[in-house]
């Protein structure tokens, strides 16, 4: 077995020895893992001694309150995400707010826990935790090449791809031996979940090819003289039957015949990603506005919409590879992190520009630029 050094950071001493006769004898396994992972438990009272103990000792989760004497929890995550440390962290905490998740988002936090906990949530946080530093980690020895890391990385990806299917298996189960009832009605629960479970998956799965294909580099890109509102016009035929499930109202106006050369697949990327989260973070009722138009020689895409919006902290990060906003309003609707990364760089290598104006509870604009020729 591997073992991980795990710090307990908290001022409550009964929370730190609870933690450490919870884990102490816990182990993490996946499948797709060579060998389990067990725990070296270590405590520290306040910020400042675990600082020094990140300092003197290498720490592999981090537990972390924020009510501290001294220096509170948020200030040690930020001197951790300041000096670049592989660590991963968890909030623990009573007083949590949304001021406090996205600062603590924004500083690289993995996840909150709420205080007091029951053993079996704390083993599930660690076990969420233990996983998501393991992917990490392995992400990032696969950039470094190697036959052994691709077999592992698919079958992380295998592993992915299990659980959404065997959830759906035992429902599909469920409903051919009748269990609930004889009315299809009885089972419209375990259809709605199965169908978020496919959206995620197909989701996952046409993210990480987009991304491949991105950073490999080395597909061929077919150039052409495209008609930017015909792209625009099949991708919200794409996402209508999305957007007519929440009434949301999708409108499209500016020029036609603004063509441009370019690789059709990625332009479409580009549309798909924008007006996906269009329809995903708005609100029921809602509209969404695209608008094209030519200027000098470049083309202007905005999508805006009528959604929960964000601030500032939550826009600063929004690029980022595997990067979701998690707040109360982002915690239902799915997706891989990825879609605008994947955007951003589609549209880098058109030597073009995106930006974002958003405002929370009001709605979000993503403008494109994109140079014609």
């Amino acid at each position: 077995m591997s073992t991980l050094k795990l710090l307990v950071v908290d001022d409550e001493p009964g929370i730190r020895s609870g933690a450490k006769r919870v884990l102490q004898n816990f182990s993490v396994g996946y499948p797709f893992m060579d060998e389990d992972f067990t725990f070296e438990i270590l405590e520290a009272e306040t910020g400042e001694k675990a600082i020094e103990l990140i300092e003197s000792t290498p720490i592999d989760i981090i537990l972390l309150d924020n009510k501290l004497p001294g220096i509170d929890g948020i200030e040690v995550l930020e001197y951790i995400q300041n000096k670049n440390y592989d660590i991963a962290v968890m909030m623990i905490t009573a007083y949590a707010s949304l001021d406090l998740a996205v600062k603590a988002t924004n500083y690289g936090a993995y996840n909150f826990a709420p205080k007091p906990f029951k053993p079996d949530e704390l083993k599930t946080s660690v076990e969420n935790i233990t996983k998501h530093l393991y992917l990490k980690r392995m992400t990032r020895t696969m950039q470094e090449g190697g036959e052994d890391n691709k077999f592992q990385f698919l079958s992380v990806l295998s592993h992915e791809l299990k659980s959404p299917i065997n959830a759906i298996e035992g429902y599909l189960r469920m409903m051919k031996d009748k269990q609930v009832g004889d009315s299809i009605d009885d089972y419209m629960e375990m259809i709605d979940r199965s169908m978020e479970r496919i959206k995620g998956m197909r989701s996952l799965i046409s993210d990480l090819m987009d991304l491949t294909r991105i950073e490999a580099g080395r597909k061929k890109r077919n150039l052409q003289k495209l008609d930017i509102a015909d792209i625009a016009k099949t991708a919200i035929d794409s996402f209508e039957p999305m957007a007519q499930q929440r009434n949301i109202n999708i409108h499209l106006e500016g020029e036609e015949n603004i063509y441009m050369n370019a690789d059709k697949n990625e332009l479409e990327i580009i549309f798909n990603n924008l007006i996906s989260n269009a329809v995903k973070y708005n609100k029921e009722n809602g509209e969404v506005y695209i608008s094209l138009n030519k200027e000098d020689d470049k083309i202007n895409i905005s999508v805006e919409d009528t959604g929960i919006g964000m601030n500032k902290e939550e826009i600063d990060m929004l690029f980022e590879d595997f990067v979701r906003l998690k707040n109360a309003k982002t915690q239902a609707v799915p997706g891989s992190g990825l879609g605008l990364s994947i955007t951003k760089k589609m549209v880098d290598m058109y030597n073009g520009t995106i930006n974002v104006d958003s405002e929370p509870d009001v709605g979000s604009k993503f403008i494109v630029n994109l140079p014609l020729n």
